[in-house]
Order: C-alpha cells, then structure tokens, then sequence
C-alpha cells in the first residue's frame, strides 16, 4: 500500500507535477530513481517517482478519452523539434555531472559556462530533453551570455 504523503496529492493548495509519455514504464521509472536519485512512490498505473521537490509521472502514450477529446500522447520520436523540456538545477553541477554519468546518463555536451549560469542537457530513454543547471553569474546579477547566439 502506498503512503497518501508520498502521493502527489494535496490536501490544500495544488502542486505542479510533470507528465511524461513513455515507451517502456520500467525503463523511465528506473532512469528516474537512478540518474536523479529519485523515490518509486508508484510502480506503474501510472508510475510516479518523487525527485526532490515534485513528481515525475509515467504511462504510455495513447488516444483521446473523454477528459481529453481530440487528444494523442505519445513519447517524441527521434529529431522531433522541442517545444518544452525539463529544468533541474542543481546546486553542483559538476558532482551533478559525474554522479549522473557515472550512473548512465549521457549527456548532449559537458557543463558551458553561459555567464549566467553553468548547464548542460540530456534526454532521458524516450528523448525527452532535461536542461541541468547551476546559477552563478545571475546570482552576481549577471543573466545572459552576451557572447552566445541564438535564442536560450
């Protein structure tokens, strides 16, 4: 039986989770709990692992129901344009990095210095992208890197 306090349920209020359509719920589910040191509150139905402060929530893709008329999920496929993706910031990003990588993640690039802050990116197993950053430069009131082109 699942605790109700681990379940992304308030009693008050609202929380913000975030839901991912997947391919493989086990997968995700482990990728979660591995690479972000994260807690299975839920194994599947849909799967639901607390990291840090929120949910990620996991289930399949498929088509409309009658809450969402109209509607499909399905996970991206591989070169699909971005429309949003995941934030993590973290207070080490170089710990971050190396446990991460240590533990399978692969990354698009090492952490860059962008002034403002230091990121990198990854995707999980089904191509969802994850930006992980670590705010320095903001913190001085430095927020963009005049030197980088293009849009954030």
């Amino acid at each position: 039986m699942v605790n109700r306090d681990e379940l992304p349920a308030p009693e008050q209020g609202l929380i913000l989770t975030h839901f991912l359509t997947v391919r493989d719920v086990a997968r995700s589910r482990a990728f979660y709990a591995d690479v972000f040191g994260g807690e299975v509150v839920l194994e599947e139905n849909p799967a639901i692992v607390k990291v840090a402060n929120t949910w990620i929530i996991m289930n399949p893709g498929g088509g409309p129901t009658p809450d969402k008329p109209n509607v499909t999920l399905s996970p991206p496929e591989p070169g699909d344009p971005v429309s949003a993706f995941m934030n993590v910031r973290v207070a080490d990003i170089a710990a971050f990095y190396a446990e991460a990588t240590a533990r399978g993640a692969r990354f698009l690039t090492e952490p860059i210095d962008r002034e403002a802050e230091v990121r990198c990116y990854l995707r999980d197993p089904d191509g969802h992208l994850i930006e992980v950053g670590q705010a320095t430069g903001m913190l001085e009131g430095v927020y963009a890197d005049p030197r980088a082109k293009g849009p954030a």
